[in-house]
């Protein structure tokens, strides 16, 4: 189920009520709640349900068998089991076919009639949000951060909790498990807050992002004549991919806030940022720190002196890109940015240091985050290759014109309300306007997403991962 689709508008309400209707019986609310997920989740395909219960059984196991001794062999044993039986499935769904078609092509032998070169596997969606979650929980309780969940049921709604299940953010156990334990109430401090986070999203994806995602589409392909239809196509993705998962991570949030949940915020608008190490504070929060504190400090972070911290970062990010999808230019971005980040570590950059000189700082930064969204979103080597021949020809036609008036169209109230944001450092300061201004704001949104809703135009980007 998508959010930007008409069933879940029908759920969504639906849940909304009922959920309410059981408040005054907690272990019901959190049965009920863990049926609504399983429904939402279930309605892609609801035979992975099962793989995501077995998972989550697994860890669930693991956990309270960590906590259950004392001895140092056993609990690293466990640990070790929970993470391999999660990389083992994370690792056949999302990555068997990538390997088997890459040694394919390495072993001419193996590319024969005779022999499947490429594994006929669906990718459940959202398997790896919820694999990484369920890997930091176990982490956690053998780190001895938090106390294993003893009720499978709250366990299960922890990882199943639909709002951020299928595209994040990736919540930590320290943070969202105790929230099931709790009584959860409705305030209008919450709805207010709230409206403004589903509204400003749905906009975000159906007006902004769907609206770039044309520019994309025709800029991606081969047939390019044009190095301004390159640098414009990736610009536009650029925003189409910040718009499309911010979006969903602000109606996720959202939808969590009406429901008594504080989801963690994932974007603290990263396009501001004049250093590589400050972008990736403010761009998908909840992996950047996931990969900082299970991956990153764990091979050593930069205890071990500059050089060590640079490999450590080159592995953390190459690893970080492989995360987001089963192909090599992922990989090649997540080289990109490991990379950059290892330089700007040895030249001695801060993270958000807002004394450094903006430029060249912002135009550096942002000339790398560009470049890696180029990586990013080529279909194929082919493509890229003969989009990066066109850019020998930066001729300007009336058509570039164009697409530079309708992007701007596009981010132009994103550039303002983030402007005012940044002004405030609030993420939240339109929900501080007066109450006619403040609905005014909420009406003016609403309008341009019903104007330009198309039901599936384009599935959330993040889907995919």
């Amino acid at each position: 189920m998508q959010f930007d689709s008409v069933v879940f508008l029908v759920f969504f309400p639906i849940v909304f009520v009922l959920y309410y209707l059981v408040a005054r019986w907690h272990t019901v609310q959190n049965l009920f709640l863990l049926a609504a997920s399983f429904v939402f989740y279930g309605w892609w395909d609801w035979r992975f349900l099962g793989l995501m219960v077995l998972s989550s059984g697994i860890d669930y196991v693991a956990a309270v068998l960590v906590e259950a001794t004392t001895d140092v062999r056993r609990r690293k044993l466990y640990l070790v089991a929970s993470l391999t039986s999660n990389l083992v499935i994370l690792s056949f769904f999302k990555y068997a076919g990538f390997f088997a078609d890459s040694l394919a092509r390495l072993v001419p032998l193996l590319a024969t009639p005779g022999w499947r070169s490429t594994l006929d596997v669906v990718l459940p969606v959202g398997i790896s949000f919820y694999t990484f979650q369920s890997i930091s929980y176990v982490v956690d309780v053998y780190r001895g951060k938090v106390r294993a969940e003893r009720d499978p049921f709250v366990y299960l709604a922890f990882v199943a909790f639909f709002p951020h299940l299928v595209a994040g953010p990736i919540q930590r156990a320290t943070d969202l498990l105790p929230q099931f334990r709790r009584p959860r109430h409705l305030t209008a401090t919450a709805v207010r807050r709230a409206l403004w986070l589903v509204i400003y999203g749905f906009f975000l994806k159906t007006v902004v992002a769907n609206g770039a995602a044309a520019f994309v589409d025709a800029a991606f392909r081969t047939g390019q004549d044009s190095g301004w239809s390159v640098i414009l196509g990736t610009i536009a993705f650029g925003i189409q991919i910040y718009m499309d998962f911010n979006a969903y991570s602000l109606i996720a949030r959202g939808t969590a806030m009406l429901l008594g949940f504080e989801l963690v915020w994932n974007f603290r608008l990263p396009y501001a940022s004049t250093s590589l190490r400050e972008f990736w504070r403010r761009w998908h929060i909840s992996l950047s720190t996931w990969l900082r504190d299970y991956l990153y400090v764990p091979l050593g972070g930069n205890r071990r002196g500059r050089l060590r911290a640079g490999l450590n970062l080159l592995i953390t990010m190459t690893l970080g890109g492989l995360w987001h999808g089963a192909a090599w230019n992922f990989v090649a971005w997540g080289l990109l940015h490991g990379a950059a980040l290892a330089i700007e570590r040895a030249l001695g950059g801060d993270v958000g240091d807002k004394r450094r000189a903006f430029l060249p700082g912002w135009p550096a930064t942002m000339l790398v985050v560009f470049a890696g969204w180029f990586l990013f979103r080529v279909p194929s080597w082919a493509v890229a290759s003969d989009m990066i021949h066109a850019m020998a020809n930066l001729t300007w036609t009336p058509a570039h014109g164009t697409t530079v008036r309708a992007l701007a169209a596009l981010a132009t109230p994103v550039a303002i309300v983030e402007l005012w944001q940044l002004r405030r450092d609030d993420l939240l300061a339109p929900v501080m306007l007066g109450a006619w201004a403040y609905a005014a704001l909420l009406a003016g949104f609403t309008i341009l997403t019903i104007a330009m809703f198309r039901e599936f135009n384009y599935a959330f980007i993040y889907f995919q991962f």
